[in-house]
């Protein structure tokens, strides 16, 4: 369990972050904004990465984190609640329960505590869910009625945790006497999340908070992937807006007068040349049949039908979203998968290549896959809480 003391001259206050896995936004809010917060991790492997990049973290589970130390001591909120129950990645279960979640949400600002009220209203439906899924396996290998009722309850606590921002939020803001304002707040969540972020506006602004929330793409931010996130941020004592963009799809001003930067591409971000994979070769008749070179020794014609091949998108576009399984990155979009390695995903996230990623290639795929990216953290956090960029940091982001 690390110390936490102090923190960074910049801040007023502790920022905590709730289920802050490898770091994303820790890593992101202190190498740009000169920011330090303090983690809630449970996971070993994704503590273990935290511990090497020196990152301060606590060893607890966010339902049972018990707040009473922190009081009144809390300048910023973060939260990345897990999203593999609402991602179309995962297995959806959340989405059917979208309406007893914002009702669950709405109770618990008012300090009513409904989370297993809400976890057994959701276990019914996730083991039907485990038993259909289960019914599609092999006969040898099929899972026994108390591993599918384990599984199900497992579903249920981990959609549940969408409440727990209001759990931390309405202990912060009952706060007798505070040693330091409570701020503001910044989640972060997949795009499904977004009716729920809505519902967090809705209670907050109640209390006299200014809300926003919106989708935020990481290819807008200078990050070589097509990563949409739900944003939710929130300040009790500034107006906020979402962060403006820096990149777009056409180089130059946007509608409103800014300028922005050409999107940077994933043969971009990860330093690849023509001659380096994925590339096709492209015979004479202009086929892309595979292998080191892009283009053969085939004619013009050729060469444009290699640049119009979907697997040359890596060199057109930002990459598809990372995922857990990081070598697929891209899947059907991308004509196959790319065998990325987890290091190259951890680039396409907005971490510095060196990032000291810890536990086997699964565990450290499944971390980067799951990472809020750096780079678009820090401007979320730069816009909730007011803390500019640190110019070399800007610098080095543009």
């Amino acid at each position: 369990m690390a110390a936490f003391t102090g923190w960074a001259p910049r801040q007023k206050g502790i920022i905590l972050d709730g289920c802050a896995g490898p770091g994303g936004w820790s890593w992101g809010i202190k190498y740009y904004l000169g920011l330090r917060d303090l983690g809630i991790e449970w996971d070993d492997a994704a503590r273990a990465t935290r511990k090497a990049a020196k990152l301060a973290t606590r060893k607890a589970d966010v339902s049972t984190f018990s707040l009473r130390p922190f009081l009144g001591r809390v300048w910023g909120l973060i939260f990345s609640p897990p999203c593999t129950k609402l991602s179309a990645a995962g297995s959806g279960i959340g989405r059917r329960y979208i309406g007893l979640l914002a009702d669950g949400i709405r109770r618990m600002f008012r300090g009513e505590d409904c989370r297993e009220e809400i976890r057994e209203a959701i276990f019914p439906g996730a083991l039907e869910e485990q038993r259909k899924r289960d019914a599609k396996r092999p006969a040898g290998k099929r899972r026994s009625e108390e591993e599918l009722v384990q599984a199900a309850r497992d579903d249920a606590f981990v959609t549940s945790l969408m409440l727990e921002p209001a759990r931390y939020l309405h202990a912060l803001l009952s706060a007798v006497d505070p040693e330091v304002p409570f701020e503001w707040a910044a989640f972060e969540q997949v795009p499904a999340a977004e009716p729920m972020w809505q519902v967090y506006a809705e209670e907050l602004r109640r209390l006299g908070w200014s809300v926003v929330v919106g989708v935020l793409d990481l290819a807008d931010y200078g990050g070589g992937q097509e990563r949409p996130r739900a944003i939710l941020l929130a300040s009790s004592v500034r107006k906020v807006s979402l962060p403006a963009k820096t990149h777009g799809r056409v180089w130059g001003e946007d509608l409103f007068g800014g300028s922005t930067l050409p999107r940077v591409t994933m043969a971009q971000a990860l330093g690849w040349s023509y001659t380096q994979r994925p590339a096709p070769t492209v015979t004479g008749g202009g086929v892309a049949t595979g292998g080191a070179e892009p283009f053969g020794n085939g004619s013009r014609r050729a060469m444009r039908a290699a640049m119009d091949d979907p697997r040359h998108w890596a060199w057109k576009r930002p990459a598809h979203t990372v995922s857990g399984t990081v070598g697929h990155v891209g899947g059907k979009q991308a004509d196959g998968h790319l065998n990325l390695e987890p290091e190259e995903g951890a680039v396409l996230q907005t971490f510095p290549r060196w990032f000291p990623f810890h536990g086997t290639k699964g565990q450290r795929s499944r971390q980067i896959g799951d990472a809020m990216p750096p780079l678009l953290a820090a401007h979320v956090v730069s816009a909730a809480s007011g803390v500019p960029f640190l110019q070399e940091a800007l610098a080095q982001a543009a």
